[in-house]
Order: C-alpha cells, then sequence, then structure tokens
C-alpha cells in the first residue's frame, strides 16, 4: 500500500473534480483507525487560531484529521510563507489538502510566484503529492460523461450523447445534475415502457436541460443550412466565449457534414423526423461535390486556429461566412 502523502496540493479549476479526488484520496488513504475527522477551511478568509493548532497538534486519542483548505490561492504570501514552514514538521495525526482552484492558461495552471516557488511546493512536487487537473473541456467532457453514465448505469443513444456533450456547461457539477435528472426521466420510462428506446438517453431527452447555453450551436447550424448568415452573425453575437463556441461549433458542423454524406449517399440516418425532411433537401442541395468542399472548409478552419494563423473569433468569421454559402448554394459554391 502506498504511504499516503504528509500533505498534498490538488490543482484544479473545477469544485466537482476537486470534491471527487478528495475522496478518492481519504478512501485510499485511510486512518489506521476510525475514519477521517475532516475539517474545511476557505481561502477568502483568514485562517483562524483553530487551523494553525489543526496543522501542528498531536491528539491525544490519536484522532486523524483532513485538513482541506478551498480556493488556498487567495491566501497571501505572509499566510503561505507560514504555511510552508510549518509544513517541514507536519503533525503526523493531520492531512493537508490544499485546494489550488484558478483558471488555467494554454493547458498550464496559472499559479502565484509567490506560492510556486516555495519549499513545501517543491517538495510535494519531488514526491508526487501534487494532483493537477486542467478541469473539463470540448476534447474530455464526452469521456467524462460516459464515465459518469457508466456508473449510474445510464445508457444513451448516440445522437442524444453527442448533443449533450456539445451542449452542456463543462462544470462536473452542472453535468451531475444533469446526468441525475436523466436517471430519472429514464427510469419513468422503463416502467411506463413509454417508446421503442424506453431505458435509455433519446435526442428529445437533452431538450430537459435546465442550461441556456449563450449560442444555441443548433439553431445556428439551422441557420446556416437555410442561408440565413445574419441569423448566424446575431446567434453567434450571444456568446461571450469565442474560444469554446469556436471549437464545439467545428465539432458539430463536422458531425452535421457526415450526416449529410450518409443521406445524399442513401443511408438510413437516425434522426427526429421533424428534422429529416430539411436534411434531405440539404443533403441534396450540397450534392457529393458541395458536401465534400464543407468538409474541407471545416478541416482547414481547425487547422489554421490550431496552427495560431487564425484566432477562435476570426474562424467563427470564416466559417460562418463560407458555410453558410455552400449551404445556401450546395456544389455551385467556389
Amino acid at each position: 500500500m502506498v504511504a499516503r502523502p504528509a500533505f498534498s496540493f490538488l490543482i484544479c479549476p473545477d469544485g466537482q473534480l476537486l470534491r471527487a479526488h478528495i475522496e478518492s484520496l481519504l478512501t485510499s488513504h485511510a486512518p489506521g483507525k476510525g475514519q477521517w475527522e475532516r475539517h474545511v477551511y476557505w481561502g477568502d478568509e483568514e485562517p483562524t487560531p483553530r487551523f494553525w493548532e489543526q496543522l501542528t497538534l498531536q491528539g491525544l486519542f490519536g484522532t486523524s484529521r483532513a485538513v482541506v483548505v478551498r480556493q488556498a490561492q487567495l491566501w497571501p504570501a505572509n499566510t503561505w510563507g507560514k504555511i510552508s514552514k510549518m509544513l517541514t514538521h507536519p503533525a503526523e495525526q493531520c492531512w493537508p489538502l490544499f485546494c489550488l482552484e484558478g483558471a488555467w492558461d494554454k493547458g498550464q495552471p496559472k499559479i502565484a510566484t509567490y506560492i510556486a516557488k516555495l519549499p513545501c511546493m517543491s517538495l510535494a512536487d519531488s514526491r508526487g503529492w501534487i494532483w493537477r487537473q486542467d478541469g473539463l473541456n470540448e476534447y474530455a467532457v464526452k469521456k467524462y460523461v460516459l464515465q459518469r453514465a457508466k456508473t449510474l448505469h445510464l445508457s444513451f443513444m448516440p445522437d442524444a450523447l453527442e448533443q449533450f456533450c456539445a451542449t452542456v456547461p463543462l462544470d462536473a457539477q452542472a453535468i451531475e445534475g444533469e446526468l441525475d435528472k436523466l436517471c430519472l426521466l429514464v427510469s419513468a420510462m422503463r416502467e411506463t415502457g413509454d417508446g421503442t428506446d424506453a431505458g435509455r438517453v433519446t435526442y428529445d431527452m437533452i431538450g430537459t436541460a435546465d442550461w441556456s447555453p449563450e449560442c444555441n450551436n443548433f439553431a445556428c447550424i439551422r441557420l446556416m443550412e437555410a442561408g440565413n448568415l445574419v441569423g448566424v452573425w446575431k446567434e453567434l453575437a450571444r456568446s461571450d466565449d469565442k474560444d469554446r463556441l469556436c471549437f464545439t461549433l467545428l465539432a458539430l458542423l463536422e458531425r452535421e457534414v457526415r450526416l449529410l454524406w450518409q443521406m445524399q449517399a442513401g443511408e438510413n440516418v437516425r434522426m427526429p423526423p421533424r428534422d429529416a425532411t430539411f436534411k434531405r433537401t440539404v443533403a441534396g442541395r450540397l450534392g457529393a461535390a458541395g458536401i465534400a468542399a464543407a468538409m474541407s472548409t471545416l478541416v482547414d478552419a481547425e487547422l489554421q486556429v490550431k496552427s495560431g494563423r487564425r484566432s477562435p473569433e476570426q474562424c467563427l468569421e470564416y466559417v460562418a461566412a463560407h458555410m453558410t454559402t455552400l449551404f445556401g448554394t450546395g456544389a455551385r459554391a467556389k
């Protein structure tokens, strides 16, 4: 069994992921007897005298203490200097867990220099006592949803899974709430036997979600397919997070173009009946040449933004104009 860390740094901007990891750590490193006595402090408040006592106090009855500090990056340099000195000789019965919950930038956590250069941080890094997780992004969310769905015995139809992952907020707590609600909905459908897909999350069930995206990606795509560029601009303008919107919209458009290709080739594509007629019209208008041009546009756009030659906002402008023109004129588009 791996010995527990003398202290831990947990670097993650997502509170739900932090809580889940703390639970995993405390379960993996159970105290010799009894259970962990948990104490939680917050970085937006000055450490109390009790906090300093718990870092060093050796209890008479051997009670094991897990001292969790949330938003620990908010404490000033002098507080962190004192903590670092005390961690050179931590109480054996105390396990301090410091949560650094600031935002990440380009795949790296943004940590104040006065924290990053502390001796306790260097020691923790050398001993493997630091856990780093940059939260959920458009690439990691599907894996997370599938893992949680498996734990909850929840099954998605393929199109429902894609829509859920593309539109749900990139926040683990929000995802947990929506999965819990879907579990209740699926359970009710199992009891009534309502529908051929009873027992699985369907495309239509996702419409019960509480979140309201700033930009409705599906409405945006439909406006493109209708050739309504003014409507597309208005929809895109609703979002302040152009980075996330760019990659989410690209992923959804790539999926959409693949579906149109399948329809144009005569394959039986599963989708809500209300959308099928409209999509077949779009696929027929594009034809094979137009669909190939659309995919080429998306691949080029993704390459441009990932290489840094275009910003996400410039990429959105390029995609909006080119895809709306393609959808509107089909194979005749240049």
